[in-house]
């Protein structure tokens, strides 16, 4: 990767991509569970996104492995999808922008308190 794609995110873009066209070969159900993974995923992001980048990885992959052996998509990631990422983010220790922020104002208040 050089300088100017990770600059610019070219390199995330075309990780996505791949994602993407990883994700269209599978079974609609799964396709749908896919969007929403996505969807649920990013908030927990950091500034560029690159910490999710192996998470949705790891995701995808455990999708194309349940689709090959038939499984359902409630048998693999339960009712809760929203759960299941909010699950999956803690564990990785991906922090939101929010999270980061309000760590930093707190420890920018103790410094000012002296504590």
């Amino acid at each position: 990767m050089n300088f100017w794609d990770l600059i610019t995110g070219n390199d995330m873009t075309k990780e996505m991509k791949a994602f993407d066209s990883r994700a269209k070969k599978l079974p609609a159900d799964y396709q749908a569970a896919w969007e929403k993974i996505n969807a649920n995923l990013w908030p927990h992001s950091d500034f560029t996104g690159r910490n999710l980048m192996p998470i949705l990885d790891g995701v995808l992959g455990l999708l194309e492995e349940s689709a090959a052996d038939e499984q359902s998509v409630q048998e693999v990631l339960g009712d809760d999808i929203k759960g299941f990422c909010s699950a999956l983010a803690g564990e990785e220790g991906a922090k939101s922008v929010r999270d980061k922020w309000r760590e930093q104002l707190n420890n920018n208040i103790a410094k000012k308190l002296g504590k």
